[in-house]
């Protein structure tokens, strides 16, 4: 009698683990988003405003918020344009004094030939775009860098501002125009305030609002978005795609020329008058502000809500440090800390979110 073996039941092997490296593993949703411009910007400037509560405990009130926003507004209306200047690769270095030249252009060409102010005001804003078109056309038609030509601009209209002022004038300042023809349409739409829960609001903080949500939907909705990150990544490879590069980098100087004379025109209708010494730095800030913003020199990178950040953190540390009491004299010196740190935090945290 034989015995028959019993069939072997047979396992299947254990599925082995699949093996993902940086290139095919999803990353996290926080890494992600660390990996957006906006972001370092953002989470520096929360720090600088909890620093500030708790320094100088006038920031908690209302109205010391109101003058800070204010304080914003006047430099992110331009850093916005400046911002998507740098991203397509080039920056300005003349819009500090483009505000003041826009100023005292409407000023004088009201007051001098007796006219109404918004004869001044198209004037100013036909001067500001021409200003940025021949940046812009120099800088193409060139190919030298815009370093050079807007420096070359800046001093020409920081010349001009003061020679032509006390050529037409007399004086280093315009003459007021609070009694002229059409000053009290002009101010309503530049320069007015309104109430919000019992704190006065300058328009400025809304025109900046709705200026970088319209400049984020260009960016990431429209084909002109797309031309500027692709002139300001590489522009012979824009242009072998069809890309416009020449009219994309002259509008984009041009944009820069209008918030100029939009700030400019603030400027005039708030204060009535305009000293023409003024706006030599402020591009500097500008510039640093959409820096901080997550915005690269290279071109190619960053977005328009960065930008708004830096110019909140700009005009907080500016109106903080007096309400804080401190000397005024360190207000630069503050300034130059909080650029560096914060570019130093956004450099962290893109490789933190680029690290596989």
């Amino acid at each position: 009698m034989t015995q028959q073996a019993a069939p072997a039941v047979s396992t299947p092997p254990a599925p082995e683990p699949k093996e993902t490296d940086g290139r095919t593993s999803q990353r996290s949703l926080a890494l992600r988003l660390l990996a957006r411009p906006e972001v370092g910007v953002f989470l520096g400037a929360v720090a600088v405003y909890i620093f500030f509560l708790i320094s100088a405990p006038p920031v908690r009130d209302g109205s010391s918020m109101a003058n800070i926003l204010y304080q914003s507004s006047t430099i992110g209306i331009v850093t916005i344009p400046v911002a998507l200047l740098m991203i397509g690769g080039e920056f300005d270095l003349s819009a500090g004094v483009a505000v003041i030249t826009s100023a005292l252009t409407a000023s004088m060409i009201s007051y001098q030939l007796t006219m109404n102010v918004w004869v001044g005001v198209i004037v100013a804003l036909i001067v500001s775009l021409a200003v940025g078109f021949l940046n812009g056309w120099l800088v193409v038609k060139t190919g030298l860098p815009s370093f050079l030509i807007t420096l070359g601009m800046f001093l020409i209209l920081q010349g001009a501002n003061l020679a032509v002022t006390k050529l037409v004038t007399g004086n280093v300042a315009t003459d007021d125009i609070s009694d002229m023809d059409g000053f009290a349409q002009a101010q309503n739409i530049f320069a007015s305030s309104f109430d919000i829960g019992g704190v006065q609001v300058k328009i400025t903080v809304f025109y900046w609002l709705v200026f970088a949500a319209l400049a984020t939907w260009v960016l990431l909705r429209t084909k002109y978005g797309n031309w500027i990150f692709a002139v300001g990544g590489n522009k012979e490879s824009a242009r072998a795609v069809g890309v416009p590069v020449t009219f994309t980098k002259i509008s984009l100087f041009m944009l820069v020329g209008l918030g100029a004379w939009f700030v400019g025109m603030h400027q005039l209708f708030s204060f009535n008058t305009v000293q023409s010494g003024e706006g030599v730095g402020i591009e500097l800030i500008y510039i640093s502000a959409a820096v901080i913003g997550g915005c690269l020199l290279t071109g190619g990178a960053g977005s328009a809500i960065g930008p708004v950040f830096g110019a909140f953190m700009f005009g907080l540390v500016q109106q903080g440090i007096v309400y804080a009491g401190w000397n005024p004299d360190w207000f630069k010196a503050f300034l130059g800390v909080m650029l560096l740190g914060a570019v130093l935090i956004n450099l962290w945290v893109r490789r933190t979110a680029t690290r596989r």
